[in-house]
């Protein structure tokens, strides 16, 4: 999508409707420099809304290869929604911290401590840095494009450190700059990986690798002269030093949500000043309970079937055990030499590459590939000990695979952060980076991912215009189109603007089939032009109604009209003759998706009408999967967990749960008369609905749906299993005690 730098030659005219809104050009022009034409309007339904007025382009767009949606063209008019939906949101530009993992460039804060870069003996040198200040600005953005497929949305005036020195994005104007271009290599080891979710999986991979790898659990007996003798069990983990409280706490943690109460001690003791208590350090954690140790012992056990999760908490468990990070060596040597055969088998899962070596007699493992690799490495599995994870005094290196791809000039203002830092720079998304970095917002082309997604709204003034250009043009195919499907394009904002009568008029003068999705019953004002398009090509029409939970909906969706209000604009176009059927999305696990809730919502689905209904479960990309958990923990903190369970293999739920969720809704909706001629409709002509979403492609591995946990008492110990020698994934996938979901 291309931009025409947010031009308006002249303001829009206010007519009768001026005195309802302030025109704040002036005010506005720190935020959008120049280009864009920024309002705001006095009515309760717009009150504290920023609306951008931009002259684009383009607006029938081709939508990605790599999106997997079954139509290749959209329109969207808009930019930012005013629903405010919690799921509806992107990601945030990751930067790596002194603590050796990252955090959003939108988060920090002066004050935090980051990694940035210094000049030393003739190199660069990774050093830690304190962030000084912390702002926002709103610049032209680009796209940087490396081999490797990170991609940097920026100003043209940022630079990035490359092999052969700082280089601005662009040339700049009359006067030429040192600027990047194909070819070039960036300095950093490349794109931050994904940190691991926090499973049951997860959790007992890592209590298995700390551990096995520096625990001991058994249990003796003292013999008696004049009865049995008495068994005594105990566990006792110990990791002496300051940096290893850390690997403490989180198994401490574990173990509590185990139902395995370990009691930490210490042993030394640090009394402290006057008028302070005296403070013990945590040094250990140990419990002498025969239950407990029993239990911990099933927790340790090796898997039949690991996955990824566990792969990667055994993994840090290791690590944190007896790991080590020096020089640019990157060491795991369990104490038990006999679990090198998982760790291994571990390693080869994730992808790693690795060799055994023996530096003092004793068998350890070495992870390969130099500092890229134990950054992935780190973020990948995420150790709880910090202090290991230090990249201080590493030299600053560079890869054929960070060679500059291309850069791609947006055409739009966009809102970028700014910090300053005691180095002058900062590692962001794995390469150096020097001021006005932009974070990923509204893919890549709105205002900030945050708030502002719901309260700053991009509006495409000329969209009709440029519609009617797209139909006339020769090379255009008649495609279908679909309008609305990435932003609302029935929000309120269009009772304002205006967009769609004239969007509609254009593709229907060009008989170009098309359809759209909405939450919004403002569609009714355009039912007549839509009758008259579904004369002369075809038009699919979907409502989105995913529950009709007023509770819910007010939590979850508090901007959008009320689900049953939605399902009378449904039904009034059917009436109409215009074939409207419902999106049932998104279907939120553990919160609409009871047989009972179910029921109910396909139930108001058939009254109205609708000829088909088509059930989408919640997914979770990037950002939005952040936003999310924020609200789920602020509103339902019993359900994280099951969350993190449920969506650990990524943004999708399990394909088994989704089609659960798709057989349940097929049954209602025969049940329930769904697609049955109504008899208040009139004729209705056979029209293109809405194209359905491909299912997601799910790993093999991926969990079944989560059922409701039964306690039970966990097995009796048995005599662990050798590792593997030659480890390879078994065949046979068994399923996991229930009590694993109560981890």
């Amino acid at each position: 999508m291309r931009w025409d730098n947010l031009r308006l030659d002249e303001p829009l005219e206010t007519g009768d409707g001026g005195d309802l809104f302030t025109a704040a050009r002036d005010r506005a022009l720190p935020l959008i420099e120049r280009g864009a034409v920024a309002r705001t309007f006095d009515t309760p339904g717009f009150r504290g809304m920023t609306f951008f007025e931009v002259q684009a382009r383009s607006v029938v767009n081709r939508v990605p290869e790599a999106s997997r949606m079954p139509f290749k063209w959209t329109i969207n008019p808009y930019r930012g929604c005013q629903h405010a939906c919690v799921y509806c949101l992107e990601g945030e530009t990751p930067i790596l911290t002194a603590d050796g993992r990252t955090k959003p460039l939108a988060q920090l804060r002066a004050g935090d401590e980051i990694y940035g870069t210094v000049r030393r003996d003739g190199g660069r040198e990774y050093v830690r840095t304190t962030v000084r200040a912390h702002w926002s600005t709103v610049k032209p953005a680009y796209r940087v494009v490396l081999e490797d497929g990170t991609q940097l949305v920026c100003s043209g005036d940022h630079r990035f450190l490359t092999e052969r020195g700082w280089k601005y994005v662009t040339a700049g104007g009359l006067r030429r700059r040192p600027h990047l271009s194909p070819g070039h290599a960036l300095m950093g080891t490349g794109g931050f990986a994904e940190p691991p979710k926090q499973t049951a999986a997860y959790r007992r991979g890592y209590l298995c690798g700390l551990i096995r790898g520096d625990g001991n659990a058994d249990h003796y007996s003292y013999p008696r002269l004049d009865r049995p003798a008495d068994r005594t069990y105990l566990f006792r983990l110990p990791l002496a030093g300051q940096e290893n409280r850390e690997g403490l706490t989180r198994t401490a943690g574990y173990l509590a949500r185990s139902g395995i109460g370990c009691v930490g001690y210490s042993l030394s003791e640090e009394t402290g000043t006057a008028g302070h208590a005296a403070r013990r350090e945590l040094t250990a954690v140990r419990t002498g309970s025969a239950e407990q140790v029993r239990t911990l012992g099933w927790l340790v056990d090796w898997p039949d079937d690991p996955g990824p999760d566990w792969h990667k908490g055994f993994l840090a468990g290791i690590f944190d055990a007896h790991g080590s990070h020096r020089d640019g060596v990157l060491l795991l040597a369990p104490a038990d030499p006999a679990i090198n055969g998982w760790l291994v088998f571990s390693l080869e899962s994730l992808g790693f590459g690795f060799s055994v070596e023996r530096p003092s007699g004793r068998a350890c493992v070495r992870v390969r590939g130099g500092l890229a690799e134990a950054l992935r490495f780190f973020h990948t599995v995420d150790p709880a000990v910090t202090a290991r994870r230090s990249i201080e005094a590493a030299m600053v290196e560079t890869g054929d695979d960070l060679r500059v791809a291309g850069v791609e000039r947006l055409g739009l203002h966009v809102p970028m952060y700014d910090i300053t830092t005691g180095t002058g720079d900062f590692i962001a998304n794995g390469v150096v980076s020097h001021n006005c970095f932009a974070r990923k917002s509204h893919t890549y082309l709105d205002l900030d991912a945050g708030a502002d997604f719901n309260t700053r709204v991009v509006v495409k003034v000329n969209a009709p215009e440029l519609v009617r250009k797209k139909m006339a043009s020769p090379s255009w195919q008649r495609e279908h189109i679909s309008v609305g499907m990435n932003v609302d394009c029935y929000q309120r904002a269009e009772g304002r603007y205006q967009l769609m009568p004239g969007i509609i008029r254009a593709l229907s003068e060009a008989a170009n089939p098309f359809s759209i999705l909405t939450k919004g019953t403002l569609i009714l004002r355009d039912i007549e032009l839509l009758a008259e398009a579904a004369e002369v090509t075809e038009v699919g029409l979907n409502v989105s109604a995913g529950f009709v939970d007023k509770d819910l909906w007010r939590s979850i969706e508090p901007g959008t009209p009320a689900p049953a209000r939605r399902l009378e604009a449904c039904a009034a176009l059917n009436e109409r003759g215009l074939r409207c059927g419902v999106l049932m999305g998104p279907v939120v696990p553990f919160l609409s998706d009871s047989p009972a809730q179910l029921d109910e919502a396909v139930r108001q689905i058939a009254a109205a009408g609708a000829p088909h209904v088509t059930p989408i479960v919640l997914h979770l990309r990037p950002g939005t999967r952040e936003w999310f958990f924020a609200w789920l923990r602020a509103q339902h903190p019993e359900l994280v967990d099951r969350y993190l369970d449920l969506y650990r293999g990524g943004a999708y739920a399990p394909k088994a749960y989704q089609n659960r969720i798709a057989g349940q809704v097929r049954e209602l909706a025969e049940k329930h008369g769904v697609g049955r001629p109504h008899p208040a409709a009139a004729p209705r002509r056979q029209v293109l609905s809405a194209p359905r979403p491909p299912e997601p492609r799910r790993p093999q591995w991926a969990a079944q749906p989560l059922a409701a946990p039964e306690k039970s008492s966990p097995p009796q110990p048995r005599e662990p299993r050798p590792a593997p020698r030659l480890p390879a994934p078994r065949k046979r996938a068994a399923e996991p005690p229930e009590q694993l979901t109560l981890l």
